[in-house]
């Protein structure tokens, strides 16, 4: 994965001498807000009013921070609201390209640029930092509002219920100090966690890494094993945080990033539970697992030098879960 220094391309790995060879993940440049009114959002300006046919994705089926905010696209009816472009699975020494001759990969359907740095590009010229997915696209003014994932969800989850009539609340205002908490741990040491064992480049920081994660699986193992979700009875955004990672577990971060003490499988609540949630109306169709082997193992050079694609065990998501007669602890 290379970047842009003032609009220009390199192709640059991380650095992780830096860091005694631990991966730090950059942060995301665009942190504006799509709401109701165009009124300025929680980390960033306004101006953007959510309305139907205004705006558009650029994602990777491979990559779990996208995959959340197709979810939530799903989720929240706004999938003939919100168009889409999808990228070739492939990552090499040009980024994320537009290319659509992979099944499943549509080319910039807006522009019909060659390249998601391009895209980085248009919104401003001389942009600097990793080109990464997902973006929010405003069609209207023709910018980036967004590229945090973690933002994109909790627009996506009220910004547009006038316009869809959805009010669904996966984010509800008085559960969100401890959806937080366990937002939180499951993303240092879990959802960047893969990435931080996977990527590390010394003993010390693997180790460090990989415990942590494996803490975190027993952890919610334990959790699941008094409740239906991870706040209790109601499925909230913790819950679609999480799975996004746990659907890429077996298939490639228990092998490819070295994250392999135990599989998900492993795990009875675990399973279960990524298994209901496979199978809520409209995340299935989100779901892309060729894109996913395919983009891990043939895109990171350094971790699979020969770009061999893996045999991988043939899963049965649609298997029964199990899960409904557990309740809140």
């Amino acid at each position: 994965m290379g970047q842009l220094v003032n609009g220009k391309w390199e192709d640059t790995w991380y650095d992780t001498k830096k860091s005694g060879g631990r991966f730090v993940r950059s942060t995301a440049k665009f942190r504006n807000w799509i709401t109701a009114d165009g009124a300025p959002g929680p980390s960033g300006d306004g101006g953007f009013i959510a309305e139907a046919d205004r705006y558009h994705l650029y994602v990777s089926y491979a990559c779990p921070w996208a995959h959340r905010v197709l979810m939530f696209r799903a989720l929240k009816g706004l999938t003939n609201l919100i168009t889409v472009s999808v990228v070739h699975p492939d990552m090499l020494t040009d980024g994320w390209t537009l290319s659509d001759d992979y099944p499943g990969a549509t080319g910039d359907t807006l522009y019909g640029l060659p390249y998601l740095r391009d895209i980085y590009i248009k919104a401003l010229s001389d942009v600097s930092g990793r080109v990464t997915v997902p973006i929010l696209w405003d069609k209207k003014t023709q910018t980036i509002v967004s590229n945090e994932s973690s933002e994109i969800i909790r627009m996506f989850n009220s910004a547009f219920n006038e316009v869809t009539g959805n009010t669904d609340d996966y984010w509800p205002e008085e559960m969100r100090g401890d959806i937080e908490s366990v937002n939180e741990r499951i993303y240092e040491t879990l959802n960047n966690g893969v990435y931080r064992s996977g990527f590390a480049t010394t003993q010390e920081a693997y180790d460090e890494a990989v415990n942590a994660l494996f803490d975190t699986m027993d952890w919610l193992e334990q959790r699941l094993s008094t409740r239906r979700y991870l706040m209790g009875d109601r499925v909230t955004e913790a819950d679609w945080r999480l799975v996004a990672t746990l659907f890429r577990f077996d298939l490639v971060y228990h092998l490819h990033f070295k994250c392999n003490r135990a599989r998900l499988i492993d795990y009875p609540n675990l399973w279960a539970y990524t298994r209901e949630l496979y199978q809520w109306p409209g995340v299935a169709e989100t779901v892309n697992f060729d894109h996913i082997v395919r983009h891990y193992h043939y895109s990171h050079e350094t971790i699979n030098p020969h770009r061999i694609i893996p045999t991988n065990p043939v899963i049965d998501w649609n298997a029964p879960h199990g899960r409904a007669s557990l309740k809140a602890a």
